[in-house]
């Protein structure tokens, strides 16, 4: 909301520039006697107190009468402007992979090799900034599923959340079930226009009660749709390993469940991708960003005051004014 000053008519505003012409003029032509007599000689002192000061004063208060009227014709109006935006939001929560694969270090950070969590915690953070709009909540998993945050709106405390994901804060594996299912209880009793999980994993499901094509027809069902993604290079990664109070690596097969990735986003309307490096995983989390877009309602509404009644009030008040002046304190002598 804020407030603003404008004219309706402002090309009438032109005509104040009539004002000083109009001064000029009456200077020069002078101010109209105070006594008339055949001869002017005698009282040319006279006329002259009479020109200097209560001509003066009389044409003063014309012209600034007539600058009120002509600033009332163009209409002066204050106004004050509301907007109002409606987001027509998407809900979006996050599921991570946090299973000791995770620690792997195939991606990079700038030019230096970084682990496949670090690049999912710095894409994930900026695909949330991007979308301001849409509340997004995200769970972490691997032997099982624990929620890291619940949808908000709130994206600095969600961010602030998942710079703490960490591995190793639940016993090791890979539940992709249970966390497709903890996800669409977070979303199944929502009524935005469209709910989705992004589920990020490197590996195949080895933990949990519940197969993900089985969760995956119940997130079907509630009308939740999962966009799967595949992390990791293909063949073989490097494995950061302690030895002797050293960090050595070791090469380890990467085993990341193509097909059930496929048929959980497939039997969801949703889409599979494979990122084998972090220039890819972004490029996912683009492609995801652009085919689920918010909308957004932009409404402004704007009120009027008119002030011309003021300033045609004034000017008509000072022209009141000047002539009761020039009949009676100020009255020329016939």
């Amino acid at each position: 909301m804020w407030e603003t000053f404008a004219f309706a008519y402002p090309w009438l505003l032109l005509l104040l520039l009539a004002l000083p012409v109009i001064a000029f003029l009456q200077g020069r032509r002078g101010a109209a006697a105070a006594v008339v007599f055949s001869s002017v000689a005698p009282l040319r002192e006279l006329g002259k107190s009479r020109r200097a000061r209560i001509g003066r004063w009389l044409i003063t208060i014309l012209l600034i009468a007539l600058a009120f009227l002509i600033v009332g014709l163009a209409r002066p109006q204050q106004g004050r402007t509301i907007s109002h935006v409606e987001a027509s939001g998407i809900d979006i929560l996050l599921a991570l992979d946090v299973s000791g694969s995770m620690r792997a270090e195939d991606f990079t950070i700038g030019r230096d090799r970084a682990s496949r969590i670090e690049v999912v915690k710095q894409v994930t953070q900026k695909f949330i900034e991007g979308r301001p709009n849409d509340r997004i909540g995200i769970i972490a998993f691997a032997g099982r599923p624990y929620l890291v945050s619940p949808l908000t709106l709130d994206h600095d405390w969600l961010i602030k959340n998942l710079e703490r994901v960490q591995i190793g804060l639940v016993e090791d594996g890979t539940a992709i079930g249970s966390a497709i299912v903890s996800a669409s209880n977070r979303l199944k009793d929502r009524d935005s226009k469209s709910r989705i999980v992004v589920l990020l994993t490197d590996g195949e499901s080895n933990a949990g009660k519940i197969t993900p094509v089985t969760a995956a027809e119940a997130a079907k069902a509630i009308g939740i749709k999962v966009y799967t993604i595949g992390a990791g290079t293909r063949g073989f990664a490097p494995m950061p390993v302690k030895m002797y109070g050293q960090t050595v690596y070791q090469n380890v097969k990467v085993d990341v469940d193509e097909d059930t990735l496929k048929k959980i986003a497939t039997l969801t309307d949703g889409q599979f991708y494979r990122a084998t490096d972090t220039k890819s995983l972004g490029q996912i989390f683009e492609q995801i960003d652009k085919l689920e877009k918010s909308t957004l309602t932009f409404s402004q509404y704007k009120q009027v005051r008119e002030l011309f009644p003021w300033f045609v009030g004034g000017g008509s008040a000072l022209i009141a004014l000047q002539l009761l002046l020039a009949q009676t304190v100020w009255r020329r002598l016939p």
